[in-house]
């Protein structure tokens, strides 16, 4: 499997209901300006996710071995359990004026609610079984943008094709699929 298309699927369909997408349906229907949002969510990001790529891919590199692996295995096992959990949104932060301007409250709040997010941690678990930072980088952030970038223009819209239940059941199976494809290397 191509490691930007694996990148990409597997953060396109996990972030589908997560709560950076909710985070975009809000700050589109609060600011109206859809490409200060789009670009703040980029930035924040390309950013967050080469660093979790690069933490992957450096733990990776020191703890390489059979243990390793098979915890970077049960991890991806673990977040197709967890991503069939639905996420919700906390409503303190949305009460908050934007004094930073739209692009800049978009990237430092995307930012921050990607920390520990289960997209960033599966960046990490990507980085750590590809070793490629800059691949990982790059699908994750495509497919964080091909997730968002429609809910900041259609927002709610989406869930009326598109059940979130059927997007986190096609996520946990790309996740379980990895996960059994890393046990597999273990076991050749």
């Amino acid at each position: 499997m191509n490691v930007i298309l694996a990148s990409t699927l597997l953060v396109a369909f996990a972030e589908i209901g997560d709560k950076t997408m909710l985070l975009a349906i809000i700050l589109a229907a609060r600011f109206r300006a859809p490409w200060q949002i789009i670009a703040g969510i980029f930035a924040a990001t390309i950013v967050n996710h080469a660093l979790a790529a690069w933490a992957g891919a450096e733990i990776a590199g020191l703890l390489d071995g059979y243990w390793f692996r098979l915890a970077v295995a049960i991890g991806f096992l673990a977040m197709a359990a967890w991503t069939l959990v639905p996420d919700a949104m906390d409503d303190d932060a949305n009460d908050k004026p934007a004094r930073f301007g739209v692009f800049l409250t978009t990237t430092i709040a995307y930012f921050a609610a990607e920390m520990g997010d289960k997209t960033q941690i599966a960046t990490i678990a990507l980085g750590a079984r590809y070793h490629a930072v800059s691949l990982v980088a790059i699908g994750t952030t495509l497919g964080m943008m091909i997730a968002n970038v429609p809910a900041v223009f259609v927002g709610d819209r989406i869930t009326r094709i598109i059940p979130l239940k059927w997007m986190r059941i096609a996520a946990a199976l790309i996740f379980l699929a990895l996960g059994i494809l890393a046990i597999r290397d273990l076991l050749v």
